[in-house]
C-alpha cells in the first residue's frame, strides 16, 4: 500500500514588526501660580493714633449762660430772623404770665432806634430780695439763671412762657446790652447786663408809685446773622 502523504500546513505569520521606540513623556505645562498680593490698609500701616485722655480734668462745665451762647439754636430755634424775634416772645411771655395770673393790665412793646426793643408791663414787678438758694438778688437770679422763674412753682403762673420754657435769661445771654427796671413796693430798681453777665449790681434808683417791669435789650450781632425786626410779625404774635 502506498504511504499516506504528510500534510504540511504552512502558517502564514505576520512579519515581525520592530517595536516602536517609546516616545519621551510629554511634559505638562507647570501650573501658573498667581502671586499673592496682600493689601494692607493705610490705616494699619500708619502709626497707632494716640488715645486722648479721659480724666477728671477733661470734664468741662459751662457755667451761667455760657451754654446758651455756645448753642443758641437749642434755646431759640435758630440764629436767623425767627430766633431773633423769639427774644421778644420770651420777654413778652413773662408779661403775659402776669396778665393771665390777674396782675397785669397793659403790655407795651416798642421798637427803638438801632434795633433795640423795650417791653413794659404794669405787673407786680420781679422780686429783688435776696434769693435763699443763690444768695443773690431774686432779680439777678431770674435774669442770669436758666429755668429760673415763678412759673415753676406750680401755682405762681398758669401759663408756661417760651418755646423751651427757659425764660428771659436767654435774652440776657444773647444781647450785647440789656437793662431791666423794676417798680416794686414803692421803689425802682435797675440792673444792666452784657452777653449773659451782670455789669452792675441791682441798684435802688428812686421812689415810684406804680408797679411793673421794663426790659430793654440790644441783640448781639456776634450771634445773629441779621438784626431786623418785623413789626407786622410782632403784631401777629400778640394777636
Amino acid at each position: 500500500m502506498p504511504k499516506p502523504k504528510k500534510k504540511v500546513i504552512k502558517a502564514k505569520t505576520k512579519p515581525r514588526v520592530k517595536p516602536k521606540a517609546r516616545s519621551k513623556p510629554r511634559k505638562l505645562p507647570e501650573p501658573q501660580v498667581k502671586e499673592k498680593v496682600s493689601r494692607v490698609s493705610p490705616l494699619a500701616q500708619a502709626e497707632p493714633a494716640k488715645v486722648p485722655s479721659y480724666e477728671a480734668k477733661d470734664i468741662y462745665v459751662l457755667e451761667g449762660l455760657e451754654p446758651v451762647r455756645r448753642r443758641p439754636g437749642m434755646y431759640i430755634g435758630s440764629t436767623g430772623l425767627e430766633g431773633l424775634h423769639h427774644l421778644i416772645w420770651e420777654v413778652i411771655d413773662n408779661s403775659i404770665d402776669e396778665a393771665m395770673a390777674g396782675f397785669c393790665n397793659e403790655i407795651e412793646v416798642t421798637l427803638l432806634p438801632d434795633n433795640k426793643v423795650r417791653v413794659k408791663d404794669d405787673g407786680r414787678g420781679i422780686p429783688v430780695e435776696k434769693h435763699k438758694q443763690t444768695k443773690k438778688s431774686a432779680l439777678e437770679t431770674v435774669m442770669t439763671t436758666l429755668h429760673a422763674g415763678g412759673k415753676f412753682g406750680g401755682e405762681s403762673y398758669k401759663v408756661a412762657g417760651g418755646l423751651h420754657g427757659v425764660g428771659v435769661s436767654v435774652v440776657v445771654a444773647l444781647s450785647q446790652w440789656m437793662r431791666v427796671e423794676v417798680c416794686r413796693k414803692g421803689w425802682r430798681y435797675a440792673q444792666e447786663y452784657s452777653r449773659g453777665k451782670p455789669k452792675t449790681r441791682v441798684k435802688k434808683i428812686d421812689r415810684c408809685s406804680a408797679t411793673g417791669t421794663v426790659v430793654t435789650f440790644d441783640p448781639d450781632p456776634q450771634t445773629f446773622k441779621e438784626i431786623k425786626f418785623d413789626w407786622e410779625k410782632i403784631l401777629s404774635h400778640l394777636r
